[in-house]
């Protein structure tokens, strides 16, 4: 979904001055901060216009906007090899020791992130300015960080591969990456890339792969084990059989024991996905499901009438109906 245009949120033109800005900008602040707007879907208004005010407020980032629009106040370009995907570039503060930045929320490196209605207002009118929030202990000086999307097939994920990305630097140059995708990554996870991100006084951001995975045609993935519907025939549930079934690695045997119902779990056990942290494998499940014949012969309606009355059962005899 296309982003909304930074002029139109806060309700100006684009030749509003940088006191029209402000002052839209804090009616806005006013109607949807979460300290007096508690109604669904405020908090993502109000949000959406600090981030719209932290770029139209600043010259440079405006003018970057306004010549390249939402791209423009990152200054950072990114393709994706046979992949598209979008960047986005913030500056958040790093804890010591090289820890990961938290992105739960690209707004949480917001200046005004966490102020009360009154500190906010109190920080537009120049009489306080609020540092951003700070974690525990002494932190790094704030670094930029950029981050892109990178779709993959379910096996791609399940057991991991390379990608070539081409990276457009601010300068123009075009920089080719591999990415080492590990197995067992799912939508949403993050792939770091050190010193692929952007230029800084004291040298080159991090660049963070976020990834998206595609259903498979026959695999369902839940944590690390793998789901797959098998249908078996009436006569194989019945009297047992060993039927090939798929799996990430390739085929395998698969027994069904006789008598099997519809919707057993049969187990394979370690054919399901790496665990990334620690490699473990989960487990595959085939949910059997019986199919019967669309169409039966007189010789075979003989034969299944000549079984009903030779081993007569009534599935529904415990159900107390």
């Amino acid at each position: 979904m296309a982003q909304r245009d930074y002029y139109e949120i806060l309700g100006v033109e684009r030749s509003a001055s940088a006191r029209q800005i402000k002052s839209a900008y804090r009616q806005l602040a006013r109607k949807y901060h979460p300290d007096v707007n508690k109604s669904s879907g405020a908090d993502g208004k109000f949000k959406e216009a600090t981030a719209a005010y932290e770029v139209l407020s600043d010259p440079k980032k405006r003018k970057a906007y306004d010549q390249f629009g939402h791209a423009g106040p990152g200054q950072f370009g990114f393709g994706g090899g046979g992949a598209p995907g979008w960047t986005k570039v913030y500056t958040q503060n790093r804890p010591k020791g090289g820890g990961a930045p938290g992105f739960e929320d690209p707004f949480s490196s917001s200046p005004f992130s966490g102020m009360s209605l009154n500190d906010l207002l109190a920080a537009l009118g120049g009489r306080m300015r609020r540092k951003p929030k700070r974690s525990s202990g002494k932190d790094e000086p704030a670094t930029p960080v950029a981050e892109s999307h990178i779709t993959l097939e379910f096996m791609q994920a399940a057991r991991g591969c390379s990608q070539m990305f081409q990276i457009r630097r601010p300068d123009g140059r075009n920089e080719r990456v591999e990415v080492k995708i590990p197995p067992g990554v799912r939508t949403g996870s993050k792939i770091r890339l050190r010193g692929k991100g952007m230029a800084t006084p004291s040298g080159r951001g991090d660049l963070y792969i976020i990834t998206k995975v595609r259903d498979h045609q026959f695999f369902r993935r839940d944590g690390n084990d793998i789901y797959l519907d098998l249908p078996v025939s009436i006569i194989e549930a019945a009297m047992g059989a060993t039927v090939a079934v798929p799996t990430i690695d390739g085929q395998t045997n698969l027994k069904i024991p006789p008598g099997t119902t519809g919707r057993t779990r049969l187990r394979l056990g370690g054919k399901g996905i790496a665990d990334p942290k620690t490699g473990k494998r989960g487990d595959q499940y085939a949910v059997v499901k019986i199919v019967l014949p669309k169409k039966i012969s007189e010789k075979g309606r003989k034969l299944l009438k000549d079984f009903s009355q030779s081993d007569p059962y009534n599935p529904r005899e415990k159900l107390n109906w």
